[in-house]
């Protein structure tokens, strides 16, 4: 039988003895590349230096700075300062401030096919559009795997996405990921990879198909992946890195445990309704709406092909005067390419506001709407508040809707937009990298880390209870997103490095009394429904709840990366065995999991006591000898300074100062990561 591309790209990073792992068992996996941005890597790097590994371990190791891009303190240049300096003295490269957001500079720049991408943001997946494994994860998952230390995950379920036909005109690649949320709503992909493929992929470009692996993360999926082909070697060619390029596809017979099919030819434009990124319909369905705001941009849209429709349907036009429309461009280069093509001077002279090539507006960094504002935007999010407004009305839609409607001022089918004229990528990209992908020091010893007054000390817990017990702190709903744990936004991005304020804004937006109730508790534990914690892969969504004393969070289902967070931070994620339970428990009940650590070595059911009532409700920890581990030491990190790190293929590395003895496995063998080609 033959192997998709999952399995051959998995297959090859396996650590030694692991071979034919059925879906669902856990897999380590060596990292080839890691990335980071600035509202994770702070802490990420705090985590590695711990770690007391000189170099990083990786093929290539890269830290951007395009999320805390507002400075209204010094908190944020601070730490853009320690973010430059730890790279020049540890071996990773630095995209800086204005090079653009990490996802489609990394695309650009530094994707490989057939490796496998570690990345602190759950957006990390934008890479499969290039041929590679990109996952996203926690900030001490991506430390570790910096130190050269492999990656754990559950052996996903490959999913083969056939795409037959071709789009009509008007129709984007975002609509067939809309598709995909239409059908399989947001918890449809957890514990899956989705591998595109047949006769549709050749109508995909690479960024287009950058844009539907980038929101595939909004499936709950692992990651999203297309095959290396002739597409993907032209766009690296054009980047200036064509011996990058390997061929890399599924085998003829290759088996799928799942197959979803999409003709393109019966797609139409769609959007994803507030406040929930598979809320789809059609925007025929929707049209008339008026609106107030219209984005261009994101990781998921700020490709050239995505400013260059833009300026296609502005050109010689101009902006409703009802709204307000913003643009970003996705990476330095695009900027550039936009400028010398003269498509920023048709955005400008339409009226659109062109913002820097950053984030922004999607991490609610700017560009909040008026208050019960509609907005329209290309983004992969539509959380309620995610924008900066709390009662905002945020919808989803492609550049080209997003475009057309821009001009009438209310929601349009973009195929009332007239004529459409494809854009054609240009034969050529400015590809000089130099002074914005800084390079690591030539002398490490030379350079010192800078630390701002911000960057507080990294907290840690000590090892699992024999007993847990405490009140539940707070009972929620289906699908909690990170956002309602650690909420985003200008006002508290900017504390990612101080984990003690950081940690005042826990659960704010549903209980604002939540900080302040736990810190006078001591601790306790978290009720929750299913798919709990889906979205960023924030790690402050586990590790401020930690350090308020959170012991545990029993749910009827876990999102992927939020679930490792919390067994890497020490606490305890347990999902109901009936889901009768979940409905039994209220806020303020009185909880105790007696001997713990007991009946987690002994596996199977976790009985949990509600006190009260005297009720005794089961629970399941479904946990892989690794995780046991790292959770009875208190997490990941207690874990590696124990000198129990799994996966063990080389000798241990001496660790002084701030842990004892840290086992970590090599990737390749390399002191310090290769150069990019320019």
């Amino acid at each position: 039988m033959g192997q998709s591309v999952t399995m051959k790209i998995l297959n090859a990073h396996l650590t030694s003895g692991q071979r034919h792992v059925p879906a669902g068992e856990e897999i380590l996996v060596t990292v080839d590349q890691t990335l980071t941005q600035d509202a994770t890597g702070t802490m990420a790097y705090l985590q590695f230096e711990a770690m007391d590994v000189p170099q990083v371990r990786t093929k290539r190791s890269v830290s951007y700075v395009d999320h805390n891009m507002l400075q209204t303190g010094f908190e944020n240049a601070d730490d853009h300062a320690f973010l430059q300096s730890f790279a020049a003295k540890y071996g990773i490269y630095f995209s800086r401030p204005g090079n653009g957001i990490c996802h489609q500079v990394h695309l650009e720049r530094f994707s490989v096919p057939g490796q496998i991408l570690l990345g602190s943001d759950s957006h990390t997946p934008t890479s499969g559009g290039a041929g590679m494994i990109a996952i996203g994860a926690g900030g001490l998952d991506v430390a570790v795997a910096m130190a050269g230390g492999p990656f754990g995950l559950p052996m996903p379920k490959v999913v083969g996405v056939r795409l037959t036909g071709k789009r009509q005109p008007w129709v984007a690649a975002k609509d067939i990921i809309l598709e995909m949320l239409r059908r399989l709503t947001v918890k449809g992909g957890v514990g899956k990879v989705f591998e595109y493929h047949g006769e549709g992929v050749a109508d995909l470009t690479i960024p287009e198909r950058a844009t539907i692996c980038n929101m595939g993360a909004e499936l709950g999926a692992t990651t999203s992946i297309f095959p290396s082909d002739e597409r993907t070697r032209l766009f690296l060619r054009k980047q200036g890195r064509e011996s990058d390029w390997t061929a890399l596809e599924a085998d003829l017979d290759a088996s799928y445990d799942e197959v979803i099919e999409i003709d393109l030819t019966q797609l139409e434009p769609l959007i994803a309704q507030p406040h929930s990124p598979d809320n789809v319909t059609t925007v025929r369905e929707l049209a008339g709406l008026p609106l107030d705001q219209v984005c261009i941009g994101s990781c998921t849209n700020s490709s050239f092909h995505d400013l260059a429709i833009a300026a296609h349907v502005l050109r010689g036009k101009r902006v409703a005067e009802n709204l307000s429309m913003t643009l970003t461009p996705g990476s330095r280069q695009v900027f550039a390419t936009i400028a010398r093509d003269g498509i920023l001077a048709d955005l400008i002279a339409a009226g659109a506001r062109v913002l820097e090539a950053a984030c922004g507006p999607c991490i609610g960094m700017g560009q909040a709407p008026k208050s019960e504002g509609i907005s329209l935007r290309s983004f992969n999010r539509n959380f309620e508040g995610r924008s900066g407004t709390p009662n905002a009305k945020v919808y989803l839609c492609s550049p080209e809707t997003a475009a057309v409607s821009a001009l009438r001022g209310v929601l349009t089918d973009p195929r009332e937009g007239g004529a459409y004229v494809a854009t054609r990528e240009p034969d050529e990209y400015d590809t000089n990298d130099e002074g914005m992908i800084l390079q690591p020091a030539d002398d490490p010893s030379a350079v010192e880390v800078e630390r701002g007054p911000n960057i507080k000390p990294l907290p840690l817990r000590g090892p699992l209870e024999e007993t847990i017990e405490g009140s539940v702190l707070l009972k929620v709903g289906d699908n909690i997103t990170t956002d309602h744990i650690m909420p985003a936004g200008s006002k508290i991005l900017p504390l990612r490095s101080n984990i003690p304020a950081i940690s005042e804004f826990v659960f704010v937006r549903i209980d604002p009394t939540f900080p302040e109730r736990a810190k006078k508790a001591g601790g306790g534990i978290v009720v929750a429904g299913s798919n709990y914690g889906q979205g960023s892969s924030r790690e402050h969504a586990a590790l401020a709840p930690m350090y308020l004393g959170v012991k545990a969070v029993i749910a009827k289902s876990f999102a992927r990366i939020h679930r490792a967070n919390l067994i890497n931070f020490g606490i305890l994620p347990l999902t109901f065995e009936k889901e009768a339970d979940y409905d039994a428990l209220e806020r303020e009940d009185a909880l105790v999991i007696p001997d713990v650590r007991g009946q987690l070595k002994q596996g199977g059911s976790i009985e949990v006591l509600q006190t009260g009532s005297g009720r005794r409700i089961r629970c399941r920890s479904e946990l892989s000898d690794r995780q046991l581990e790292i959770l009875l030491s208190g997490g990941l990190l207690n874990h590696v300074r124990s000198g129990h790190a799994s996966g063990q293929s080389q000798p241990a590395v001496d660790a002084a100062s701030h842990l004892a003895t840290a086992t970590m496995v090599s990737t390749n063998g390399q002191s310090r990561p290769g150069r990019p080609a320019s």
